[in-house]
């Protein structure tokens, strides 16, 4: 049953070359119709990520709302799914059809320089999979070599380098291009992501130098293989271009849409930050005290955080604000943009955020003045210079935090 996987790929590899008499061309052309087949699930499974994207803010608020009862988040998810017609596997296709596509031509380019041992066996190569009556078979059968254009397909390079310097070069440089290939592919995705974003900066440079290192690890495999390979990954350079195009030009693309949905700068809701952080105060590395970076950034959220606290018999000691003039604050978002590569931090999107902390996040220095909570910090000069002014900050606000744990103490005492 298995062997019955290789007849037909190595069927139409001999008709390939019934016509082609060419080893290198007819691998190329099966390498072509693979990727032709494949090709509209590339297709489906990038658009089907994109629509994900898009999803993102809608998942966040279903997972915040069910956080303790998986089986109504599930239930929720697959409305959501079935709602906007995405398959959140779809992605997936094409991953899953790459081990069993490579072990199927492996098992077939193998197959064509078999030594087979026995009554039927030849002193050379012994073809499997392939119609004895073929053109394919009658030019390898009893052959050393599988030569094309200068090159033995059945030999690995690995092999060819280590007979000889002369000999392995032409090898060498087919293992590189291949390498080359894999990287520009990659380049492609890399800028794409910087369009829409799904992963870290991290995930993004190893998926983009994995392929590079797989390439090189073809360099224990048959000379065909890489050939292989090699044909797939011109036709995926195509693709990727296609792709491009079709899903990341112009602003109303879907790339741009998941683009806009993900890091258009405006806040997280409400109720998904005061879910966030009531789930982690309560953690035990919190009970002595903490530290909010960022958070609240509404009134809101202010008055669901004191609220929180208050239940807990806890309060603020302190709320730290950096003082930091408009232009030094974009200058600043601008650097990174440029030392991290992110594309979030664009002038659009540096001019959105901060329209949304003069309408949404600046009236909290008001409410907390209220209070009498507010340090100012000035926030203008080098690293250790800020870094010593939120120490001494920090150092002015300890005394009362102390009276207000001692307090605190007495108050459970009291109950108990």
């Amino acid at each position: 049953m298995i062997a019955g996987l290789f007849e037909p790929p190595a069927a139409l590899l001999a008709w390939f070359y019934s016509f082609t008499h060419n080893y290198i061309i007819a691998i190329s052309m099966i390498a072509m119709v693979v990727m032709i087949i494949t090709a509209p699930l590339v297709l489906k499974s990038t658009k089907g990520m994109l629509e994900m994207q898009k999803l993102q803010p809608e998942m966040r608020k279903l997972q915040q709302e069910h956080r303790g009862d998986r089986q109504k988040l599930n239930e929720e998810m697959m409305k959501l799914y079935q709602q906007h017609k995405v398959n959140p596997m779809a992605s997936c296709f094409p991953l899953l059809l790459q081990m069993p596509v490579f072990i199927i031509m492996y098992r077939v380019l193998h197959g064509l320089t078999a030594h087979k041992v026995g009554a039927e066996g030849y002193p050379g190569f012994t073809p499997q999979y392939v119609s004895h009556s073929t053109k394919l078979y009658q030019s390898l059968v009893g052959q050393h070599e599988m030569i094309a254009w200068g090159l033995d397909l059945s030999k690995r390079p690995s092999q060819m380098i280590a007979e000889s310097f002369v000999k392995g070069l032409p090898y060498a440089l087919l293992v590189v291009s291949l390498g080359v290939l894999y990287f520009v592919q990659q380049k492609m995705v890399a800028a794409r992501a910087q369009v829409a974003p799904n992963m870290s900066e991290t995930q993004a440079k190893m998926m983009q130098y994995l392929p590079v290192v797989f390439a090189f690890f073809l360099v224990f495999y048959l000379t065909g293989l890489v050939i292989y390979y090699m044909a797939q990954a011109i036709f995926r350079i195509g693709l990727q271009y296609y792709i491009t195009h079709r899903f990341y030009k112009g602003e109303h693309s879907l790339g741009r849409q998941a683009q806009a949905i993900m890091a258009k700068g405006e806040l997280v809701p409400d109720d998904l930050m005061i879910g966030l952080i009531r789930e982690r105060v309560a953690q035990r590395d919190a009970r002595e005290g903490f530290i909010l970076d960022g958070f609240p950034r509404t009134v809101p959220q202010a008055e669901a955080l004191e609220a929180l606290l208050s239940g807990n018999g806890d309060a603020l000691s302190a709320v730290l604000n950096f003082s930091v003039p408009e232009p030094e604050l974009v200058e600043r978002m601008l650097q990174r943009a440029r030392a991290e590569g992110r594309e979030d931090d664009r002038p659009e999107t540096i001019r959105e955020r901060l329209r949304v902390y003069r309408d949404k996040t600046e009236p909290l220095i008001g409410y907390y003045r209220k209070k009498d909570l507010v340090v100012e910090v000035p926030g203008v000069g080098t690293i250790p210079e800020i870094t010593a002014r939120v120490e001494s900050a920090l150092k002015s606000v300890r005394p009362a935090a102390q009276a207000a744990a001692i307090t605190r103490e007495s108050a459970t005492r009291s109950r108990a």
